[in-house]
């Protein structure tokens, strides 16, 4: 094995203590909301930090680990540009804000508000067999990768029986996440995915402190100019002939960001958790700068996995990797499996049980989130609208358990005897573009256009889902065809958008309410719309803050904006010298390190500030759940009639008194 006792004893403290965070959040689910949602009572700093923490399962490491060894630090020279469509889309409350107002639990219940009933289903099946697909390898992927790092044999015996540890590994930690989503719901999954996030940004920063100590930045550079010729990984403007996740990839990435806002629906809990549109708005906003640590260590750590691998003084490294990797039959686990087979010769006894714990966690927590994301959107929105009469509160809590565990038994199987053949991040493009091809378009349109229709929703999802299939299907006759996942979903996302709007306009003329829909005017719930200051909106109007803002929140707004415009304008500099002359690759190198530096500095700045806030939101949050009325009545079902509305209000409104 590649652990110490010291590193085991990392682990088992780490997992104690979410252990101890969902049977803390038990008692408090009493309604089908609490389950849901957590009985939309999360505050900006939980919101934000667990929420960073469901995207990034081990799962994820891996695939960016993946496409960064290939990119090097190019991609993130380009998307210092896609910041400020990032800042934008947050500052301006892009779909959370207008979604959280339809006070929807799903986005699929959002859709049977906008179009139909009949659409919702569509939908919601829909999202649900794109979201097995795509969760279906992430079993197999963190099991892989928890295998090697940890030195596990590939087989043991048991009462004489020889037993793969792949199944077992597994089984292992689906039944742990298992565990936690049955019992505390969404509450457990933000308690717990927001202390996971506190540590992992920690441990990140202690292992990039800890590489630019095993390696200096003379080989580091010597390393990483080993790139072939217009495949470079530090210059930006050398990368013609980079497989893949080259400049395209990353236009589709940008479009895809505004177009799928909230289409994926893999994290769908987190969308309705915030205790008003203001604080889901706000962690927005804050998410643009908990990335920092994030990103700095996905980019930073293959970067320095290749200049090891690649540079001669690290050899000795090199052999023992190439070793282990050239015993392994697939080239697609090889990759997978290369830059953390490189950290176990990096980090010392103790981090290296940190960065286990980190992974299990991520690993845990990003299954509970889907499996929980997964499960809830086949009972609720695909289950539930064919029902003529709703679930008793505990009978509908008892269901969504059930689908759960459904959600679990597949992906076991589907990772289990399902080959990958392509690098996960391209897995995940065109298997989501089943849903999120033509889902953006008819969100978007659903929530800004009073002039979409019902029969522009279906048309787009229809082009957008077959799309995707054709796709699928085409990689898998033609292995080498030119198309891949990514330029696949940008098709997807363009050609349901055009049918979207010409549906629309040629259709009925009859202009949707958007008011009633989203509580404005007569329909407005007072009790979530606070108002700090009545004085006219001016300046700050262009940067999104309305009179729900404090002192302390346009704070916030503008370091996200110094920080976002600030690399932008060493972006728009870089370029212009760049296309003046050709800049040598050991100036990319010093902006790099420069880079590096900044970062360090800002993550641990930033750990400090939302670790403080976190904590602040969680008491707050306990609070709320002790006191709070339950309306056992707001569990998902769209109810039409007025004097329904007027109860839910009423219902709210003692909640809040």
């Amino acid at each position: 094995m590649n652990l110490t006792l010291i590193d085991w004893a990392v682990v088992v403290i780490c997992l104690t203590g979410l252990f101890f965070a969902v049977r803390l959040s038990k008692k408090f689910v009493l309604s089908v909301v609490d389950f849901l949602s957590a009985g939309r009572t999360a505050g900006r700093y939980m919101i934000t930090v667990s929420q960073g923490m469901a995207f990034i399962g081990a799962i994820t490491i891996v695939g960016q680990w993946e496409v960064n060894y290939v990119a090097g630090f190019n991609l993130r020279w380009w998307e210092f540009l896609m910041s400020v469509v990032l800042v934008i889309m947050t500052v301006s409350g892009w779909v959370i804000y207008r979604f959280r107002q339809t006070r929807a639990l799903t986005i699929a219940q959002f859709l049977e508000m906008r179009y139909s009933r009949k659409f919702r289903i569509f939908a919601g099946i829909l999202a649900f067999v794109s979201g097995l697909l795509n969760f279906g390898i992430f079993p197999s992927v963190s099991a892989h990768f928890i295998i090697y790092f940890c030195g596990f044999p590939l087989y043991f015996k048991f009462l004489g029986i020889t037993i793969s540890t792949f199944p077992v590994v597994m089984a292992s930690f689906l039944l742990v996440a298992l565990y936690f989503v049955f019992t505390g719901g969404q509450i457990a999954v933000i308690i717990t995915e927001f202390f996971q996030g506190v540590f992992s940004n920690l441990t990140f920063l202690i292992i990039i402190i800890i590489c630019l100590f095993f390696i200096n930045w003379s080989q580091l550079f010597q390393g990483v100019i080993t790139a072939p010729k217009d495949a470079s990984l530090i210059n930006p403007f050398h990368t013609s002939k980079v497989p893949d996740f080259n400049f395209w990839y990353f236009v589709i990435n940008v479009i895809g960001v505004v177009y799928v806002k909230l289409s994926w629906q893999g994290t769908s809990g987190f969308n309705s958790s915030a205790k008003s549109a203001h604080e889901a708005k706000m962690g927005e906003v804050l998410g643009n700068l908990r990335d920092i640590p994030k990103w700095l260590f996905l980019v930073f750590v293959p970067v320095v996995a290749y200049a090891i691998l690649h540079n001669n003084a690290f050899a000795n490294v090199a052999n023992s990797v190439n070793a282990v990797l050239h015993s392994i039959t697939s080239s697609e686990t090889q990759s997978q499996l290369r830059i953390p087979l490189v950290l176990t010769h990096v980090l010392p006894v103790g981090v290296t049980g940190a960065f286990l714990a980190v992974m299990l966690m991520a690993t845990i927590g990003t299954h509970n989130s889907y499996m929980h994301s997964w499960g809830s959107i086949f009972i609720q929105d695909v289950i539930m609208p064919f029902r003529k009469k709703p679930f008793e509160p505990k009978q509908h809590l008892k269901v969504l358990r059930l689908s759960i565990f459904g959600v679990c038994i597949f992906i076991f199987l589907f990772s289990l005897f399902f080959p990958l053949t392509d690098y996960i991040f391209l897995y995940f493009a065109i298997t989501a573009a089943i849903f999120v091809g033509g889902s953006g378009a008819v969100i978007i349109g659903g929530l800004y256009w009073k002039k979409g229709t019902t029969a522009a929703a279906w048309s787009a999802l229809i082009v957008g889902s077959v799309v995707a299939v054709t796709g699928i299907i085409l990689e898998q006759i033609y292995p080498n065809f030119p198309i891949n996942g990514q330029n696949f979903w940008g098709i997807a996302m363009g050609m349901s958008t055009l049918v979207y709007i010409l549906v629309s306009l040629l259709g009925k003329k009859q202009d949707f309410d958007m008011d009633k829909m989203l509580h404005r005017g007569k329909y407005e719930i007072k009790e979530e719309n606070i108002i700090v200051n009545d004085v006219p909106l001016k300046g700050w109007k262009m940067l999104g803050m309305g009179k729900e803002f404090t002192k302390g929140d346009k704070i916030i707004y503008i370091i996200a904006y110094g920080w976002t415009f600030a690399w932008v304008v060493v972006f728009l500099i870089g370029t212009i010298f760049n296309l003046a002359g050709n800049v040598p690759d050991s100036s990319w190198m010093t902006f790099w390190k420069n880079y590096v530096i900044i970062s360090l500095i800002a993550s641990t700045i930033i750990i400090i500030w939302f670790t403080v806030g976190g904590i602040r939101d969680f008491k707050d949050m306990l609070q709320r759940l002790k006191t709070s009325v339950r309306d056992h009545r707001d569990d998902g079902t769209v109810r039409h009639e007025a004097s329904e509305k007027e109860t839910q209000q009423e219902v709210l409104s003692q909640s809040n008194s």
